[in-house]
């Protein structure tokens, strides 16, 4: 089997690894995905403004796999319970793929680039290489009934999040995303400071905030 390559790079708002939403829709921020010069083709994307949705295949680009694995401690469980690699999504794999579900907003064809895709809700960092385009097929891809396993009461936590600090410079819909990845706690469940600053990059700001009794306090809000 030859050796995959990328086929694109996808660029979102996630500039730093903590702080990126633990699922693909979760936050329905916008990022663009951009092909690498092969690719750069109308052909390669004919038809594929009728799909409302499309799956991503790929890399876990920094996760750093020092050994291989057959077990995880997903950090929404506590960070000391151990479930299998493979019952997990966790980014240390035995090929650091990662498989996600996005909203395609439009097909924008340029000049330079090529065919660019706008999308949106992706959870991945900007820069991350992918693999594989592939449609999404509702009659097909859709599960209503499914079993979510472990991680489905996890799926309807959600934190209160407010404000200390000036807001002013932050455009409306930032603020407004960033609320959305706040929401979903970004910390790792067994962390109990309450005095403990957190601190990520998102959309082009800093963010620093603490968490105490299931709410989010955003300290430090600033424009970079």
């Amino acid at each position: 089997m030859p050796e995959i390559t990328p086929v694109a790079t996808v660029f979102t708002p996630y500039t730093s690894k903590f702080g990126i939403p633990r699922q693909s829709g979760l936050v329905d921020a916008e990022g663009t995905l951009v092909f690498e010069p092969a690719f750069r083709s109308p052909d390669a994307v004919r038809g594929i403004g009728g799909f409302s949705h499309l799956w991503l295949i790929w890399g876990f680009s920094q996760a750093e796999r020092t050994s291989q694995k057959l077990t995880v401690r997903p950090p929404r469980l506590g960070g000391n319970e151990r479930v299998g690699v493979f019952a997990s999504r966790s980014p240390y794999r035995p090929n650091g793929l990662g498989l996600s579900c996005v909203r395609l907003l439009r097909v924008e064809q340029t000049a330079d680039r090529g065919p660019v895709l706008h999308i949106a809700g992706a959870d991945m960092l900007s820069g991350t290489p992918v693999y594989d385009i592939k449609p999404y097929l509702p009659f097909t891809d859709a599960v209503p009934d499914a079993a979510g396993g472990f991680a489905a009461p996890l799926a309807r936590e959600r934190a209160e999040v407010t404000f200390a600090c000036d807001t002013c410079g932050i455009p409306p819909e930032t603020l407004s995303r960033l609320k959305e990845v706040l929401s979903g706690d970004p910390r790792p469940r067994y962390h109990e400071d309450a005095d403990r600053v957190y601190a990520f990059e998102y959309g082009g700001a800093h963010v620093e905030f603490t968490f105490a009794d299931g709410k989010i306090e955003v300290r430090k809000l600033v424009v970079q």
